[in-house]
Formats: C-alpha cells, structure tokens, sequence
C-alpha cells in the first residue's frame, strides 16, 4: 500500500504540470472575430465559414462572427449563414445599415473584415470604438472586396492603405504599385479606382523576401482561379507592399505590378491586406490558405510560427484543396 501511495504522489507533479499545460494551453489562444453581413461577393457566406475553419483547424484560434441585422446578397449560398454561429439576420435587396451593430473590438486580438463594396456604413460610435482599438494596438485583416468598402471613413481607408472601387478617385491617394524596375511608384494622376481582367489563375512575386509572413514562400507561386485587383489607390501610409501580380496584357504591357499583399501600420495597430478572394475557387487555393493565416497571425501577434507547408503551390502549377466543413455545435447569438 506504502509503495502504491508513494507511486501516486511521485506521479502527481507531473498530471498536476500536464494539466497546467492544457489550461495555459486554452488560455492562450487567440481571440479572433470576423465581421461579415453585406459584401457584392456572394460566396460571402461561405467564405466566412471557410476562413473561420481555417483559423480553428490550427489549434491558435478562438473565433467569433459577429454580422450585421440587415443582410445583403447572401442568396446563392444562404445555407452557410447558420453555420458561422453568428446571430440571425432579415435579407433586405439593399444595404442597409443597422444602427445596433457595435462588437466589443477590445476583446478580441484580430478583427477579420468579410465586408464589401456597398456595405453600409458601421454607427459613428462604433466606427470610433474600432479606430480607437486600431490605434491603441489592435489587429485588422483586409480580405478582397473588404478593400471596397467605405470610402468616406477617412480612417478606415487610412488603416487598409488602398481601396478600390466606391468612387475612390485622386482625392484619395495615388495609385501604388510596382514597376518592372522594382521600384515602388506612387502615381498621382486622375482616374478610376479600381480595375480586374477576368478571372484567372495567375503568378504571384514575393516583394520582401523578409518579412514574416512571405519569409520562407517561393520567390513566384502560381495562385488558383481569381481576381487580380489592379489600379488601386490610397492614403498609402506607412504601407509596405510584401507581394505582387500582374495578370493582363494591359498590365505587362505598362510594366504594371500590382500590390496583392500588404501590411500597414496604424497608431500601434497591424494590418494584412490581401487582395485575393474572390470565390470559392479563390478560397479553397493553398496559397491563399496558408498566406490568410500566416497575415492573421502576424496581425494579431507581431510573428509568425507557422512553417512553409510542403504543398505550397509552385510557379507552374496552383494547389487547392476542396473545403470540406465540419460540424460544430455552437449556438447563435
């Protein structure tokens, strides 16, 4: 009997320490919220199931969605709303704002945006409870359209440092890109904001080479069917431009490189901009996969752990995987 009890309490400071590891374990995941309910997109849906899927299946995150009242354009994939775990919305044929959409943003350490062009603009009270979580430290990722969106909140535009679309013209910042020289062109003149060929699979080039979230990517990966946004313009603040494409005759010819990924500084906030994202075909692409949540994680915590998958897609051939969605039981709000 001695020795059995003597067993137990040799064994106790381990099953004590393992337990302790698992709470710290819990304790520490990252708290991320994604914001959704009105996008021109209509995978948006579906898209915020997926990324969130994604964010889980790593083991670093806990995600919320949080969506407005008032939805639009979420017809074709209507069946995804419930599975987000968000609250229940009224489908309205226009944007419509809701009056009482106000997340508690200090809560979370990264606020993904699922928004698009013709969302409706956010409360006053809550775009300045997101500003001043930008500028006190927070985290914002910019995925595709969310670049779209409220032109004339100056700060927004500010924290995603180019937009497109939403009758952004020169009074809001220069066009950004890349020429064929490397050298990053900040262009002043008048024109229209926002441009695409049709969509196609197309190279991306890795800008910085050094920056967390590209280091250790192929210096040319080929991207799964998409959109590549061009002609993008902004404030253009404290923006470093991490990766590139150019996808058109028109752009080639112009020696047009086109930012598709960014990061941004705002106040102490950290931002990731990714302009891919179009639909599923988009979504489902490894590198879009693997660069959303290497850009969340150095959003949210100033690094990135991950390492480089080995079915990351070459410059010849995209990679994708079919997004299978896995049930979880979490109840609406």
């Amino acid at each position: 009997m001695n020795s059995c009890i003597s067993r137990i309490v040799r064994c106790l400071p381990v099953a004590v320490s393992l337990l302790c590891v698992g709470q710290l374990e819990a304790a520490e995941k990252i708290k991320a919220l994604i914001v959704d309910g009105q996008n021109n997109h209509q995978v948006w849906p579906k898209s915020t199931v997926m990324m969130k899927q994604y964010l889980e299946e790593t083991g670093q995150y806990e995600v919320i969605v949080e969506r407005v009242r008032f939805l639009w354009n979420s017809g074709r994939e209507k069946e995804w709303l419930p599975r987000a775990g968000a609250r229940k919305g009224e489908e309205k044929n226009d944007p419509i704002a809701d009056p009482d959409f106000s997340p508690d943003f200090s809560k979370y350490a990264v606020v993904v945006s699922n928004f698009g062009w013709n969302a409706a603009g956010w409360p006053e009270s809550t775009r300045k409870n997101f500003e001043k979580y930008m500028a006190d430290g927070g985290a914002l990722v910019v995925v595709h359209a969310a670049n779209n969106s409220w032109p004339e909140w100056p700060e927004f535009n500010k924290m995603i440092g180019l937009g497109g679309w939403g009758n952004r013209s020169d009074k809001d910042g220069p066009y950004v890109y890349i020429n064929d020289k490397g050298e990053v062109v900040r262009d002043p003149q008048p024109g229209p904001c926002g441009k695409h060929g049709p969509q196609n699979e197309f190279v991306v080039t890795i800008r910085d080479k050094e920056h967390p979230i590209t280091k250790g990517l192929p210096d040319f990966w080929m991207h799964s069917k998409d959109e590549c946004y061009s002609h993008l313009r902004g404030p253009a603040e404290n923006l470093t431009v991490l990766a590139t494409a150019c996808d058109t005759p028109e752009l080639q010819k112009a020696g047009r490189h086109e930012p598709i990924l960014m990061v941004i500084q705002y106040g102490k906030g950290r931002v990731f901009h990714t302009t891919l994202g179009h639909d599923t075909d988009a979504f489902e692409g490894v590198g879009f996969i693997e660069t959303f949540l290497r850009g969340t994680e150095w959003a949210a915590t100033g690094k990135v752990t991950r390492p480089v998958p080995q079915n990351f897609p070459t410059a010849e051939k995209p990679l994708a995987q079919k997004f299978e969605y896995k049930e979880k039981s979490q109840p609406a709000k």
